[in-house]
Formats: C-alpha cells, structure tokens, sequence
C-alpha cells in the first residue's frame, strides 16, 4: 500500500535575480525598511554581509547542542557515581565515588549527547520549514544572488519596480 505523499504549499512572491552583492544587500536592506521580512535569500557561499543585512541572529541549534551537552555531563557523572554507590569495591581506602576517573566517561557522553542533539536540531529545524515550496533558478548555485519575498499577488507589482530599482538583473513572479 502506498501512502499519498502530501503537496507542498506553494508561497505566492516576488523571486529577484542579483550580478553584484551590494545590490543585492541594498534590495535587502530596503525590503526590510518596508517592513517585509519573509525574505529567503540564495547565495552560493557564505557572505557576511548578506547576513548582516537580512539581520540574523544566532541559530537556534546552539540551544539544543548546549542542552544536549550538559545532559550529557550530568548523566556521565551521575551514572557511574550511582553505580559506584549501588556495587561499592573498597580499593586501598580510596573514596567509593572519585570524581577524576569518572571525568572520561562524563566527558564521551558530553560529545555523544551533543552531537545527537545537535542533528536532532538540524533535522527538526529543517523539517519545520520544509513545508513551503519557493521559487528557485540553479543559476544561484552558481553565480547568481537569489532573493525570493513572499508577497500576495496584488503587491507584486510595486514590489517587482523597486527591486528593479536596487538593480535587479532578472525578476519573476511566483504563484
């Protein structure tokens, strides 16, 4: 039996071609001053200034990697001191429960938890926003600067102009 795999939901907008980033940041920083801020933006390395533009913050993984870290620790440290607890062996009179051999242990699951976790993220973060199907052209992955706002049909026109005006190269309309 095969299951029905569910349509996406295609986001009405506005998608912008870019030849120069400083046009593109300043289609950007506009659009923002204008108050849009469902902006995606394509790039085909990292750019700073992009990002500085679109106003990014810091990603939301780093909470769960954090989280995921410390869990681990505790359980680390937690785990072999309670096991040291239930089963004692009395070594040379020293302590039933010495943090310093027990730091390894603490230490591997603080690696492990956070690495999980940190996948978990990526993987629930992008399953949140893999729902909206928006536009996109591969020149992006090349040598293009892609920018795509969501925008309800009637805006599209005004919306098409000023892109032009910042010097966008090319500018679709995405239904």
């Amino acid at each position: 039996m095969r299951l029905p795999i569910p349509k996406r939901k295609t986001v009405p907008g506005v998608l912008a071609s870019f030849e120069h980033i400083d046009a593109a940041t300043d289609a950007i920083r506009d659009l923002r001053a204008r108050g849009h801020r469902d902006l995606t933006v394509y790039v085909s390395h990292p750019n700073h200034e992009i990002e500085d533009a679109l106003g990014h913050t810091n990603s939301p993984v780093r909470l769960f990697t954090l989280i995921g870290g410390l869990t681990g620790c505790a359980a680390g440290f937690g785990m072999t001191i309670w096991m040291s607890r239930d089963w004692p062996v009395l070594v040379g009179g020293k302590p039933i429960a010495s943090i310093p051999p027990y730091v390894v242990i603490a230490f591997e699951l603080t690696i492990l938890i956070g690495a999980l976790s940190t996948l978990f993220a990526v993987a629930f973060l992008s399953l949140l926003k893999a729902g909206r199907k928006i536009a996109y052209d591969p020149r992006f992955s090349d040598d293009r600067i892609g920018l795509f706002v969501a925008a309800r049909p009637g805006d599209a026109g005004a919306l098409e102009q000023s892109l032009r005006d910042a010097g966008a190269v090319e500018v679709t309309h995405a239904a």
